[in-house]
């Protein structure tokens, strides 16, 4: 089934009024749903069947979330409000050296400038290197070394002063 006729099938799903319509065939199973207004479609392939031995992908595990317990979490949110942050411009790993062998790039009291690098982040086999927006001293590293970041995840607090 090629895409013209997906798209011709949900244009006649939401011209009939039908709420939900589930179609399956030898290696396409498709679930058109309409309501308020909106089209929901659902399109599942399966993959053909392999005569070697297939590597099936294992579910992401989830991160424990921990609280912190000291005094600095539980200082007033205008003592921070003087930091700078920054963040994750990109989802992977953090690394707070260029290799295993080498110095971290920043350390909490290390000066920086616009433009060194604070850490590098790998996505896809791709190591991109995160400067620092801001002058100031690494007041806090928010992130442990090898561990996954998200998009806008705080790195570090920078004092500007």
């Amino acid at each position: 089934m090629d895409i013209k006729e997906i798209q011709n099938l949900i244009k006649f799903v939401a011209k009939s009024g039908a709420s939900e319509v589930k179609l399956e065939m030898e290696d396409v199973k498709i679930t058109i749903k309409t309501g308020s207004g909106a089209t929901e479609t659902t399109i599942i392939q399966a993959a053909p069947m392999a005569a070697g031995p297939q590597l099936m992908a294992s579910p992401p595990v989830a991160q424990p979330v921990v609280e912190a317990t000291t005094p600095i979490a539980n200082a007033p949110v205008e003592e921070n409000s003087k930091y700078v942050t920054i963040k994750s411009p990109i989802i992977g790993t953090f690394y707070r050296k260029p290799s295993p062998d080498k110095p971290v790039f920043a350390e909490v009291g290390t000066e920086v400038k616009i433009g060194d690098t604070v850490c590098v982040i790998e996505a896809m086999k791709l190591f991109n290197e995160i400067e620092s927006e801001v002058s100031g001293k690494i007041v806090k590293v928010l992130v442990d070394d090898s561990s996954p970041v998200e998009f806008d995840q705080p790195l570090f607090l920078v004092d500007p002063s």
